[in-house]
């Protein structure tokens, strides 16, 4: 399946002194990312919330830094679904800036299915698993 493709602008609030976007804000365009993957399949995280009653917490996070981007960059952010385990999903993530095709960062970001009341990880529910197979890296 093709991957999940968004934009992002590089703001001032993501950079350094230099301009460069700070290592820890790749993060935060991941989780960005995520929420605008799950806005297309027609959820949102305060729906997943309510109709699941669960939440979504990382459990492993990685990113490798290719090249800087700077302040005003469009960034292309692809997320694919590496893996759909019983509790738990592996996302994967690329992002190449869109004026000079170099790709800034790739990383990846695991996150598990917790039951809010229970306090532990659950099996995904089928509905969620089977919307989320949209992109699958195959």
């Amino acid at each position: 399946m093709p991957p999940f493709k968004t934009t992002y602008r590089v703001s001032w609030v993501d950079t350094d002194a230099a301009q460069v976007v700070h290592f820890s804000n790749y993060f935060r365009i991941f989780e960005k990312t995520e929420e605008e993957m799950y806005t297309q399949l027609g959820l949102s995280f305060n729906e997943i919330r309510r109709k699941y009653n669960f939440w979504l917490p990382r459990v492993e996070t990685f990113c490798r830094f290719k090249a800087p981007a700077k302040f005003g960059d469009i960034l292309e952010v692809s997320l694919t679904i590496e893996e759909i385990m019983d509790k738990a999903v592996k996302y994967g993530f690329t992002i190449i800036n869109k004026i000079s095709e170099q790709m800034v960062a790739e990383g990846y970001v695991v996150i598990v299915v917790a039951d809010k009341k229970l306090g532990h990880a659950v099996s995904i529910p089928k509905e969620l698993a089977e919307k989320l197979e949209t992109y699958k890296k195959t």
